[in-house]
């Protein structure tokens, strides 16, 4: 019968995804139909009073006064990749005027660790807010640079994100034609011969010759040229706060270079090292060498705490980027005779979906950041502008006028089908960390399907456990911040009322895989390998529990009428969340801090003080009660034992006496998930295989010991001493000149329980 009904089961779920297949048609107008409601028409567009319908895709909507055309609204990343410190999009509404001038921004949706930790919301908005205004069509003619953000203290690289964001979405937006504009309009002109790099010229240049000829372009600033120019920029505050020092003293000296460029590339970096970066390099794919010195750093240290180098941007037209700790190579040394010693030396190698023309002038912009108070930093920028000497180019023939306009046509609406989608580019810019937890996935299969093995050794079994559990805590939980919670299970059952999207769950690739790999294990195993094995908070709480028992911390174990009515909390918890997401997921996201998952693991308990002290006030009870929080609160446990219950196969086994007339697996089982009757309650097991080590242990067992005493006394009776004797109730035998008496079988009772 239980068969049969978890076929049926089965069924359902896969007549859901079916359903989840058909709601994809939807997915163009999806995403910002999903955050449109959180923004009212006159917060984006000036004076407008309704949306229209969403257009193309990506989608835009266009805002209107009644029937007055006054702009458009668009979803930053859908246009333009908006990742920030958490991996995962920042969402903002971006307001636009026919003409491409930007008139509203709305943060709606974001996953900032930095935001989180104490910097209001409010202040970062402000800070993107001044571009507002911007006219993007003179920023896509070329006659005006492109705008700048505010920078706030602490949230460096996240305002950066947002304002390049914003500024990328909009040029290709107008590019793109779709809001009338005609800058970009297409004429028939006599054709020109194209530039392309000569790959085929191929020498070695000393260093002077690479600096002498615009190979290799060099900033140099004085601490005095930086003083002046912070006096000019009208920042009172920074202008008080000078560099202190000689103002002929070098501030930075900094030189940049294109080594994708043979000439270049083999002469600072070596035949080896060149050869081995243009095995790295896809098919017109750039690197750049940059290299500093001087009390300024380029580098700075955002990138070690978050990845990114928010101190150089590469610029060229509307195009920009930020370089990420993925893209970046430390070099020791240049390898071009007579080049100076330099304390950092970088080698960046630029993405494969940068749009980046090594023809084309283009600029290290250097941000110069100066602090002015406790929280408030001033900031300025250099521009290192470099072009491509002529000695390394060659021409080809142009192709045909109407060829070319074709060809320009095509570049003008970039949103084609091929196009990669975001999700894509993430996976392939986490494809370490994806790798590790794919493996780590694997170990962890291999420990169930090889449990009999591993529980027979059970001081071998701890130190997998405990080594496990300490990984997935230190890297998976306080490195990658993979750690689910409720919020995913209610934002996915919100997706399925209100149109799904592969794509939102895709952007985060860990999450995405611990997800798929929890469902899969919900056929085999239940809720067991998330709860026992997967949760970083889960993990912290056992192994704390385990240095309490080790410094002899007394353990409490609660009646089991008392234990039997308080596990249903959890799932009070969680069902009181569902209902509430089902009117308002934001408010739902708030009640969910009821898990301190974020707290203790992801934010590493840096926030404010009633978050930290909940938490620490759940691991503390854990000390006493083994796994304190997951027995009794956790709303995630609870949402996972629901379909838990439509596992295919029973791997734990149990003996007829368990149960009656023993009782020591219930008795020793962490989190009392077996029943005094013997039955292991599937929706509180963890998995820890614990009752799994005493089913094959032929000393604490009761089973097994009579099975041990009786293999013993048939080994003892098939001995040679044995067969020249008698046989007796107590039969005595020598064994090594010793006399043993054996009992019976009728003589041997279980020990007590």
């Amino acid at each position: 019968m239980r068969k049969s009904v978890n076929i049926y089961v089965l069924i359902g779920i896969l007549a859901v995804f079916g359903w989840i297949t058909l709601l994809e048609e939807a997915r163009a107008s999806g995403r910002l139909s999903d955050y449109l409601g959180k923004a009212e028409p006159a917060e984006l567009v000036a004076g407008a009073t309704r949306f229209g319908p969403p257009q193309g895709d990506p989608a835009i909507v266009a805002a209107y006064k009644d029937d007055q055309l006054l702009g458009f609204v668009y979803l930053n990343s859908d246009f333009a990749n908006a990742t920030g410190y958490s991996g995962k999009p920042i969402q903002l509404l971006v307001g636009i005027t026919p003409k491409g001038v930007l008139t509203g921004l709305k943060l709606v949706e974001h996953k900032e660790p930095i935001v989180l930790l104490g910097i209001p919301e409010k202040r970062v908005v402000e800070a993107v807010n001044n571009l507002i205004g911007a006219d993007m069509e003179n920023v896509v003619r070329g006659t005006a640079r492109a705008p700048q953000v505010d920078i706030v203290s602490g949230a460096t690289v996240t305002v950066l994100v947002m304002g390049d964001s914003i500024v990328r979405s909009a040029t290709k937006l107008i590019k793109s034609g779709r809001l009338g504009a005609q800058g970009n309009a297409v004429t028939d002109v006599a054709p020109q011969a194209a530039k392309t790099v000569d790959t085929g010229k191929s020498e070695i240049c000393d260093w002077q010759s690479l600096v002498g000829d615009g190979s290799v372009r060099r900033l140099v600033l004085s601490v005095g040229e930086v003083n002046t120019a912070f006096e000019k920029s009208g920042n009172a505050a920074a202008a008080a706060h000078p560099e202190e020092g000689d103002p002929d003293d070098t501030f930075i000296d900094l030189y940049v270079s294109d080594v994708a460029v043979p000439t270049i590339g083999r002469s600072l970096l070596g035949d080896d090292g060149f050869n081995r970066l243009a095995g790295r390099l896809k098919p017109g794919q750039q690197a750049l060498v940059v290299a500093g010195s001087g009390r300024y750093s380029f580098k700075g240290a955002a990138y070690v705490r978050g990845g990114i180098f928010d101190r150089i941007e590469l610029i060229q037209d509307t195009n920009s980027i930020r370089f990420r700790d993925r893209d970046h190579t430390r070099l020791g040394s240049l390898a071009a005779e007579g080049a100076p010693s330099f304390p950092e030396i970088a080698l960046f190698v630029l993405p494969a979906e940068f749009t980046f023309d090594p023809i084309e002038p283009w600029v290290l912009q250097l941000l110069v950041q100066r602090v002015v108070g406790a929280r408030d930093k001033a900031w300025l920028t250099f521009d290192l502008g470099y072009t491509l000497p002529d000695s390394y180019m060659k021409r080809e023939p142009a192709p045909p006028v109407g060829q070319q306009a074709a060809t320009q046509r095509g570049s003008a609406a970039p949103f084609t089908a091929e196009e990669e989608p975001l999700w894509m580019k993430i996976w392939r810019d986490n494809i370490v960390k994806i790798s590790t937890t794919i493996v780590a996935l694997g170990a962890l299969t291999l420990i169930f399907f090889f449990q009999n093995a591993l529980v027979r050794r059970p001081k071998f079994y701890a130190l997998v456990r405990r080594g496990y559990l300490l990984f997935i805590l230190v890297w998976l939980g306080w490195y990658a911040n993979a750690q689910l919670s409720v919020v995913n299970v209610l934002t996915f059952a919100n997706s399925l009322l209100t149109g799904f999207n592969w794509e939102y769950f895709l952007s985060a690739p860990l999450i995405f895989l611990l997800w798929a790999a929890i469902a899969a294990g919900l056929l085999f195993w239940g809720r067991g390998p998330f709860c026992g094995w997967l949760c970083p908070f889960g993990a912290l709480q056992e192994l704390l529990n385990n240095i309490a028992q080790a410094v002899k911390i007394p353990q409490y174990r609660l009646p089991w009428g008392l234990h039997e009515r308080l596990w249903p909390i959890k799932y009070i918890i969680f069902l009181g969340l569902f209902g509430m997401s089902l009117y308002s997921t934001a408010f739902a996201e708030q009640l969910a801090e009821v898990e301190p998952f974020k707290t203790a693991i992801v934010l590493k308990f840096a926030r404010e003080w009633p978050y930290v002290i909940y938490a620490l006030t759940m691991l503390a009870a854990g000390l006493f009660v083994e796994r304190f929080f997951c027995r009794y609160m956790c709303p995630l446990g609870a949402a996972l034992a629901i379909p838990g219950r439509v596992r295919m196969f029973e791997w734990l086994r149990r003996w007829p006496e368990c149960g009656s007339p023993c009782q020591r697996c219930a008795q020793e089982c962490p989190v009392q998930a077996i029943h005094p009757e013997g039955h292991i309650n599937v929706n509180e097991c963890i998995y820890c295989m614990h009752c799994q080590e005493l089913y094959f242990d032929d000393h604490r067992c009761p089973h097994m010991i009579q099975v041990r005493l009786k293999r013993e006394k048939r080994d003892a009776l098939s001995s040679p001493s044995m067969r020249s004797g008698g046989k007796g109730p107590n039969t005595t035998i020598t064994t090594g000149g010793k006399p043993i008496n054996l009992p019976t079988a009728d003589a041997i009772t279980p020990p007590a329980t």
